[in-house]
């Protein structure tokens, strides 16, 4: 009894899918333009944290003390 009330109040809550459900228009003109206006707002190409330096710095410590770990470091590449 319960399991036939909860599916009728599903039934009610979720409107059947359509199987051929497409959205109105093209959405991807809509995305290009927003990538388009991040990328410009952010202005270069190359737009690094702190933290980025700071791992790259790292990174490039390692490798001077330690150039046995080149062959790893390029195998998690």
């Amino acid at each position: 009894m319960n399991i036939d009330r909860m599916k009728k109040l599903l039934q009610q809550a979720l409107p059947p899918v359509d199987a051929e459900a497409e959205p109105g228009r093209d959405l991807w003109p809509a995305m290009k333009r927003r990538l388009d206006e991040k990328s410009a707002a952010q202005g270069a190409y190359f737009n690094w944290a702190w933290f980025d330096g700071a791992l790259a710095a790292g990174l490039v410590g390692l490798v001077v003390l330690f150039p046995a770990s080149i062959p790893v470091f390029l195998y998690y590449l």
